[in-house]
């Protein structure tokens, strides 16, 4: 190569540095100084700090997040703004009712990119990655593999499993030697106790919902309550396991220069390939023989009877226009995700309601004089006559069952909070008067600015904790509230599905809800009339994708909720 090309190749390089320091240094100025002042946020109250000081750590540790949520209602109204990477970045949180119901059902916000990356970058393009017509067209799609009558014929599997994980913890409490071992840490003294063993109920929920969600979403055998060894199984672990970690900053700069994977792969970006890889084979060849017997009973007019999810929306996607269907790949990850979202918030959401009753030896009493009332079910297949649609209805009517599981979603709800991000600028409705820096009022029934690309945290925990909603004994477990709700905490003054934020509002609420209620009631109903529960020690909560228990003291050894558990004297 010449002198002269040499030359004229550094002065291109020269030029290019030139031209991309002063776009990122426009960047910046803009980001830094000229967006903030004409940010609309900037004139609402919310806590101040340094320039670059951020909120998340009060917004989502579920450590401090209560308290932190209630000082902040009590000193800026229902809705304020906080600081996201810093004071440049302004993000509005509400406890409004009224804010959330437009933000929820209004096309205008969607998730932020960086989520669904994150999201689609380990499960693919599921429902909770897509927006707009593409989520409209999936969910509606989706819809006859969730619906009352589809979860109705998946509850033999609920009572299976069930049963199953109920002698599986009978077999356990007559061998201590093989029950989880669990130590216990300050400040948390063990009392006096009746319990045999102590058993980690997060650990055996977790594999018997992967069981269910297997069976009802695919028809696939993980047998995770028997052996964690099925090679599926552990590759979708795998998976959760890492979706369960902070992303860190290695994680953030990926989401923004996704080539990094490529040229410094970590173990991390190993396991995620070959657990796809290993998710991908098996989905391959089970979507094919699906759909090959779904096309050959269509071909002979016979009724399909295959009820898993799978099954349902293949039939689904194969009656629809051609145009609308969705390709193989995006029916896997669908099953992907409802497996993560399906199965772990399920389990949380069992956990977290044993651990409450532990602590709470009169409505766990109660609860269980309820369900005496049932006609027993220890063995289903020997009971002639019998219906596990019938008994889970009779189970799913138990006014008292439901007031357990709803005021376990609402004190423990799986996901703490999620977020945002407004397409365009809007004007948000207000339900309460909100006191701006300079003490204008704006009035309920008026309408707040908020400016494209202004991120919205949607707290449902703080929902759930309300005391303008709840009353003020909002964080105590008390199922009896269920029986006579503020008007507030009822429809159509409260949005929620279930009367609770637990599963969201509008469009993007969770499609699985009824399933996952369901299957959580009838778990307890197995359960409770069998064993009495104790607390063996002091548990705390942690907040990634989920919010996981773990014992004081011992956060290094992840997700753990030990519970003393004893046989009923039947």
């Amino acid at each position: 190569m010449s002198t002269l090309a040499l030359s004229l190749l550094k002065s291109c390089s020269i030029v290019i540095l030139l031209i991309l320091g002063a776009r990122g240094l426009v960047w910046l100025i803009n980001m830094m100084i000229i967006a903030p002042i004409l940010d609309p946020l900037k004139k609402m109250q919310g806590p101040d700090g340094s320039l670059l000081q951020n909120h998340f750590r009060e917004i989502m540790d579920p450590s401090v997040s209560p308290d932190t949520h209630e000082n902040w209602v009590q000193s800026f109204g229902k809705t304020f703004r906080f600081h996201g990477f810093g004071k440049h970045d302004l993000r509005l949180f509400s406890t409004d009712l009224c804010v959330m119901s437009h933000i929820l059902n209004s096309p205008i916000y969607e998730k932020p990119w960086q989520t669904r990356t994150l999201l689609s970058n380990l499960f693919g393009r599921g429902i909770f990655t897509m927006e707009g017509a593409e989520h409209k067209s999936l969910r509606r799609l989706i819809a006859p593999a969730l619906s009352t009558h589809s979860i109705k014929a998946m509850t033999p599997v609920f009572f299976q499993k069930a049963e199953e994980l109920r002698d599986k913890w009978d077999s356990l409490m007559s061998s201590p030697a093989s029950v989880d071992d669990v130590k216990f840490s300050p400040p948390y003294s063990s009392p006096p106790s009746l319990a045999d063993v102590v058993i980690d109920v997060a650990h055996w929920f977790s594999r018997a919902t992967f069981d269910v969600m297997g069976l009802t979403g695919f028809d696939y055998h993980f047998h995770a309550l028997q052996c964690e060894s099925e090679e599926v199984y552990l590759a979708y672990r795998n998976m959760f396991n890492l979706a369960d970690k902070d992303p860190g900053f290695r994680g953030l700069v990926k989401l923004y220069f996704p080539i990094i994977e490529k040229i410094l792969p970590n173990e991390a970006t190993r396991i995620t390939k070959e657990s796809q890889r290993v998710i991908r084979e098996a989905g391959q060849q089970l979507i094919q023989s699906k759909k090959t017997a779904i096309l050959a009973e269509k071909a002979s007019a016979r009724e399909i009877t295959e009820k898993d999810i799978l099954s349902l929306l293949i039939k689904s996607n194969l009656s629809s226009d051609v145009s609308t269907r969705i390709s193989d790949p995006d029916i896997l990850a669908q099953i992907s995700t409802f497996l993560f979202a399906g199965s772990d918030s399920t389990a949380l959401a069992m956990s977290w309601c044993i651990h409450l009753l532990s602590l709470h030896s009169d409505f766990q009493g109660r609860l269980r004089n309820e369900l005496g009332s049932l006609s027993s079910c220890a063995s289903t297949s020997s009971m002639s006559g019998y219906s596990a649609q019938s008994h889970a209805e009779a189970i799913d009517a138990l006014p008292f069952l439901d007031a357990v599981v709803r005021e376990t979603l609402r004190l423990c709800p799986p996901v703490h909070g999620t977020m945002r991000v407004a397409a365009c600028d809007d004007n948000i409705p207000i339900s309460s008067p909100i006191v701006l820096r300079n003490g204008t009022i704006i009035q309920a029934g008026e309408t707040i600015p908020i400016r494209k690309g202004s991120y919205v945290h949607i707290p449902i925990e703080a929902l759930n904790f309300s005391t303008d909603i709840w009353g003020e004994d909002a964080r105590i477990f008390n199922p009896d509230r269920w029986f006579s709700l503020p008007h507030v905490a009822r429809a159509p003054s409260h949005p929620g599905i279930a009367n609770l934020a637990t599963f969201s509002f509008g469009p993007h609420a969770c499609p699985g809800w009824k399933f996952s209620i369901l299957e959580t009631k009838i778990f307890l109903a197995t359960l409770i009339p069998y064993f009495f529960f104790e607390p063996a020690a002091d548990i705390q909560k942690f907040n990634v994708i989920l919010t996981r228990p773990y014992v004081y003291d011992q956060f290094e050894f992840g997700t753990r909720l030990p519970v003393k558990i004893g046989r009923v004297d039947l």
